[in-house]
């Protein structure tokens, strides 16, 4: 396995140190894809509900999210900086994409996808590592990759604070690991599908901006920490069983209607050609 440089502070649970650093939520999802809320709402509510300065949208295997949110951005005068992201799905899981503002494509091997986010200019965060309750990279998946003499297919980072049950059932043995082995950047991302939940988890780094973000993660110089816990009963069993069904529905209809559409397509073709005299 590759030497990386020396880890960054392990995660914590305290937010004593909040403000010394600039403070990012790496993983949100708008109604575009399966969370609860549009891309205005989730940008008013980050302004006037959080002291984020930066922001990623990362919509299942679908960049629209992101850049429609990322034009409300540029509208008017925000507080915070945004990056524009997805999660996309791997054979071996899910990984975050950040810094990309074009399609990538869904269900290709791990190592591909990775390579395809650098092409696209992007950084790659491992995230819910090891976690039997989400599709998400496994332990032997990662370390073949970092044993890999191909830089281009290993993470940028590993997301090691994430409020939600996939993210925590594995934490400690995902920080463990990386403190002891991996030595990769540390993220925090809330996964909020909910805006109660944006911030609940984030990333701690020197400075305030996305480009201070980025030098940060790229030098692994993150702190990955656990703000606040978000309770059931803040959201309501009914409005996360109405997400629940909804992310069920949405996601497989985005990234599997395009292909079974072209497939309709050429079927309808051949009938058509069978049916010409």
């Amino acid at each position: 396995m590759p030497q990386h440089a020396a880890p960054p502070p392990a995660a914590s649970d305290a937010p004593a140190t909040l403000q010394r650093f600039g403070a990012a939520d790496l993983q949100l999802h708008t109604a575009h894809g399966d969370g609860t809320a549009d891309a205005r709402a989730l940008l008013d509510h980050v302004e006037l509900r959080t002291d984020l300065d930066v922001i990623a949208v990362t919509d299942h295997d679908d960049i629209r999210g992101a850049l429609l949110a990322r034009e409300l951005h540029a509208r008017r005068v925000y507080p915070f900086e945004f990056v524009p992201g997805i999660e996309l799905t791997t054979r071996a899981g899910h990984i975050l994409a950040l810094w990309v503002d074009q399609p990538l494509r869904p269900f290709r091997p791990l190592a591909e996808s990775i390579a395809a986010v650098h092409g696209a200019g992007g950084l790659v965060i491992i995230p819910h590592p090891f976690s039997y309750l989400t599709r998400s990279v496994g332990r032997r998946a990662l370390e073949r990759l970092l044993a890999s003499p191909d830089a281009e297919t290993w993470p940028d980072a590993i997301e090691l604070a994430n409020q939600t049950l996939a993210g925590r059932v594995t934490g400690a043995r995902a920080r463990r690991a990386n403190r002891e082995r991996y030595h990769l950047a540390e993220t925090g991302g809330s996964d909020a599908h909910f805006l109660e939940e944006v911030g609940a988890s984030r990333t701690l780094f020197v400075g305030r901006t996305a480009a201070a973000l980025r030098d940060a993660i790229e030098s692994r110089a993150t702190q990955a920490v656990f703000a606040h816990r978000v309770s059931l009963r803040a959201i309501g069993a009914r409005r996360l069983t109405a997400q629940q069904v909804r992310g069920l529905a949405v996601t497989p209809r985005k990234v599997l209607g395009p292909p079974l559409g072209r497939l309709g397509a050429r079927a309808r073709g051949r009938r058509g050609a069978r049916s010409q005299p």
